[in-house]
């Protein structure tokens, strides 16, 4: 077994040898099976969790122990638990094995993954759900992003969306955003600045007292123009591009229906290049079947758990529960839209065995074609506090992916947005070019 991990108070990162690594499933420590464990992806990165003394299993014992002090030499240093944060289309299996009640802060919007030091460096329990180059760490090189900003934002003067998706390239190191200036991919359309939820991982906007957002959110409504200049100019340049409404700077979209449709058909009146998606939390049925009638061709739907014990205190909506999710899913997949659920999972939880029931249950129910795993960046212990969830059997969620498949055929996995459209419309053909 890897070697347990700490971190001094520096941040500086060790090995404990005397101690083999552990890791959380949900709160219930476990040893990583060998199996499970690989190396550590290229690009991820290593943390220290500040007043977490990290776990480790002692094989002389035949337990596990907390590790508060390590001696070095003369000195003796305080031990804090190391995780890893993994790349897009990585899933993590297993949390860092830590005493959370020790801390006084709240972790930041990461997905905190178990790591330990073996033979062959660093390896975390983890697996590869998808690759793609659009999303790839080694194919954003700044060098070639700023650049390509600067000639594109000398176009396009004036558009506050434009300079809103500028400093999110530049500031946030968006990927999303770095595609639009690079002309590829996907690209963001963010429009909104409310939202009817509360979720306990909002990226754009967390309550006093909770954890720090990680983005800015939308503070203007962008005009139908700004949008469709956006949308157009990216649909021009990338072959099978994607553009969404929905993203980690602004609320729910639903919440501007009517300056989405607007924008839709402005941009289908010039053009029927490419994929307009949507990424919602499905609240509205009606506001879904609009936007279908506007000319959208794929929804993809933020769902933490099926269960109404996990998914109200995580989300904590306003005026909307499961039934909507699931009547907007079902109006998209009956009107030809490709539908996708954005699964947000976590370890000890995702993979309950009841949770899985209630999935297939949902998945059948719904029609979803694509399933996204991605990790729930979130303080381990603020979630696990928060939402409580019942106790149950976790089968892994390597497992719960080999279930998904095995259960509801044709059903895909994976990691990214990767919409299908539902044909030519109307105007289609090559579109403005981008200093159109």
């Amino acid at each position: 077994m890897p070697a347990l991990l700490f971190a001094d108070q520096q941040g500086r990162i060790l090995d404990y040898p005397d101690l083999e690594m552990a890791a959380f499933s949900g709160f219930e420590p476990v040893a990583p099976a060998g199996e499970d464990l690989v190396e550590l992806p290229p690009f991820a990165r290593l943390f220290y969790l500040p007043g977490c003394p990290p776990f480790g299993f002692d094989p002389a014992r035949g337990e596990y122990v907390r590790l508060e002090r390590v001696r070095l030499g003369r000195k003796s240093l305080q031990a804090q638990a190391v995780a890893a944060f993994l790349p897009p289309g990585w899933v993590r299996s297993l949390l860092p094995a830590a005493d959370y009640s020790a801390k006084r802060v709240i972790l930041p919007l990461w997905a905190y993954t178990a790591v330990g030091f073996g033979e062959k460096g660093y390896l975390v329990p983890a697996f590869r759900i998808e690759e793609h180059p659009g999303w790839d760490p080694a194919n954003f090189d700044d060098d070639e992003v700023v650049p390509a900003l600067e000639r594109r934002m000398a176009r396009v003067r004036g558009n506050r969306l434009y300079e809103h998706l500028a400093g999110c390239a530049t500031q946030n190191h968006c990927f999303a955003a770095k595609n639009l200036f690079l002309g590829r991919f996907e690209a963001p359309l963010p429009v909104s600045r409310r939202c009817n939820a509360a979720c306990l991982g909002c990226l754009s906007l967390q309550p006093a007292g909770g954890p720090t957002a990680s983005h800015q959110r939308l503070d203007f409504r962008p005009s139908v123009k700004e949008v469709a200049r956006v949308a157009l100019d990216h649909l021009a340049a990338s072959t099978e591009g994607i553009v969404s409404f929905g993203q980690g700077c602004e609320g729910e979209p639903l919440s501007e229906t009517d300056l989405i449709d607007r924008s839709i058909r402005a941009i289908r009146a010039r053009s029927g290049a490419g994929t307009i998606n949507l990424n919602t939390n499905g609240s509205d049925p009606k506001a879904v079947a609009r936007l279908i009638e506007a000319g959208l061709d794929s929804i993809r739907v933020s769902l933490v758990s099926p269960r109404p014990e996990i998914f109200q205190p995580y989300v904590r909506p306003k005026g909307f529960g499961l039934e909507e999710i699931a009547q907007s899913l079902i109006a998209a997949r009956e009107a030809g839209l490709f539908t996708m659920i954005n699964y947000l999972v976590f370890p000890g939880v995702s993979d309950q065995e009841a949770e899985i029931e209630s999935l297939l249950a949902f998945l059948r129910r719904t029609g979803v074609r694509f399933v996204h795993l991605k990790n729930l960046c979130l303080d381990p212990a603020y979630y696990l506090d928060r939402i409580k969830p019942p106790r149950g059997r976790a089968v892994g969620l390597a497992r719960l992916a080999r279930i998904l498949e095995t259960e509801v055929p044709g059903l895909r996995l994976g990691y990214f947005n990767q919409p299908e459209p539902r044909g030519a419309r109307p105007g289609s053909g090559p579109g403005p070019g981008p200093g159109a």
